[in-house]
């Protein structure tokens, strides 16, 4: 009889190359944000993946940032770089079919000692699959990838085979988690997740970088949620933003977020949001950890 296997794998990559997809089809439902916009992932995020033979659990790290420096984005970097270092298994995520100056960044970074799996992602974009085999023999010259899986996040196509790539990798072990459990994260953490995502589905470009979420109250009442939560913005003239003409566009992200949540959690929620100024909190030590930031 094959032993169980049970490890921990990161999934890397730089910014906007479909991590947070690729982590949500793998558990089947929404634990890490999505949006167009680079680096919307700030925080470590665990998905866990159970089989009867094995327990994949994934790492979704902030993407590899090279072009803004700050805080902020040093404490995302430390937390990938940190990942790498701790985990049994490494799943790059890069675009096909093109390496960018920081995929290939991000491929330097890889360690030589821990098996690595290179994906392949939006295949479902291709018009030519054919252009997948120079692109591989390309990316095998740059790093000893174990095995490369192109795949398709969004569509699915190619994650069960990743999932039975990266088996075999793992040590052998119990299982970590319980079988339906599908995150570490708590419902508090996650609200906040939903209720950012829609800040950035809202705003777009309009949304200042220097924003982030926190949940000043949260209520358990049977089935039903009290959730009180802040929206911390940089400047007065940002707040203004977030808010939108008569209060609209906050009425409209807490709304989609609300809708979002109630889904997730299964049950009636009671949202209410406020946007709050405070200035310099993306460069301040103190604030950075009372948020999670390591």
């Amino acid at each position: 009889m094959t032993a169980h296997r049970t490890g921990h794998i990161a999934i890397t990559g730089r910014p906007n190359v479909g991590k947070s997809t690729l982590l949500n089809r793998l558990v089947g439902m929404k634990i890490s944000i999505v949006s167009r916009r680079p680096q919307t992932t700030r925080h470590r995020i665990l998905g866990i993946v159970s089989r009867p033979d094995a327990q994949l659990i994934f790492v979704d790290t902030p993407g590899f940032q090279t072009q803004h420096g700050g805080a902020l984005n040093r404490l995302m970097n430390r937390a990938v770089l940190r990942s790498l270092e701790t985990v049994d298994a490494i799943v790059p995520v890069v675009e096909g079919v093109r390496l960018t100056p920081q995929d290939r960044h991000v491929i330097e970074l890889l360690p030589v000692t821990v098996p690595v799996l290179l994906a392949i992602n939006k295949i479902d974009r291709l018009r030519d699959r054919k252009l997948l085999l120079p692109f591989i023999d390309e990316a095998r010259r740059l790093f000893p990838f174990r095995e490369i899986v192109p795949l398709s996040a969004q569509t699915g196509v190619g994650v069960a085979e990743l999932v039975e790539a990266l088996k075999p990798l793992l040590p052998a072990g119990p299982p970590l988690y319980e079988p339906d459990a599908v995150t570490d994260r708590s419902e508090r953490f996650l609200a906040a997740e939903l209720l950012r995502e829609k800040l950035f589905h809202a705003l777009g470009e309009e949304l200042p970088y220097d924003t982030t979420v926190v949940i000043d109250r949260f209520e358990e009442e049977g089935r039903l949620r009290r959730i009180n939560a802040s929206i911390i913005v940089d400047k007065n003239s940002q707040k203004a933003i977030v808010i939108g003409a008569g209060g609209e566009k906050l009425k409209s992200i807490a709304t989609h977020a609300r809708r979002d949540m109630e889904r997730l959690f299964g049950g009636r929620v009671h949202l209410e949001v406020w946007v709050r100024v405070k200035r310099g909190w993306s460069e301040d030590a103190r604030t950075l950890r009372a948020l999670g930031y390591e």
